[in-house]
């Protein structure tokens, strides 16, 4: 598990390896991830949107950018977290994946970033 605290807002990420398949001819690595966003600060805030940057093992960047995270914009009073499911698709068997997510803190009306740690997607197989 990979973990970064930004603004009192703390990201876990726990990532598997989900399987191969083809697609258009050409293999694909289906990675899949869980992530925690936990507000320990004394505010309550709302994610708005996210930012992705994905790489693999062929230099390939996919960047990722969305409003909410898988349909929703969580609101988190101090003491409570949203955790949700999902993946990516990656030409090689590993790779990583970073961002942020942009929300806003209800009491200041202000905006702010909460980092994503970078975290590595590996299928086991490919670790030998």
């Amino acid at each position: 598990m990979v973990q970064q605290i930004t603004s009192g807002i703390k990201i876990s990420v726990d990532t598997n390896f989900e399987g191969t398949f083809y697609k258009n001819h050409k293999v694909h690595f289906a990675f899949g991830y869980r992530i925690s966003i936990e507000n320990q600060s004394k505010y309550p805030v709302q994610l708005t949107s996210r930012f992705w940057e994905i790489k693999d093992a062929l230099n390939n960047t996919e960047i990722v950018e969305g409003e909410g995270v898988i349909g929703k914009k969580p609101v988190l009073k101090p003491g409570e977290s949203h955790t949700y499911n999902s993946g990516c698709l990656l030409n090689s068997p590993f790779g990583s994946m970073k961002g942020h997510y942009n929300m806003i803190n209800f009491t200041s009306a202000q905006k702010f970033q909460v980092m994503i740690p970078s975290f590595k997607l590996l299928a086991s197989f490919a670790l030998n």
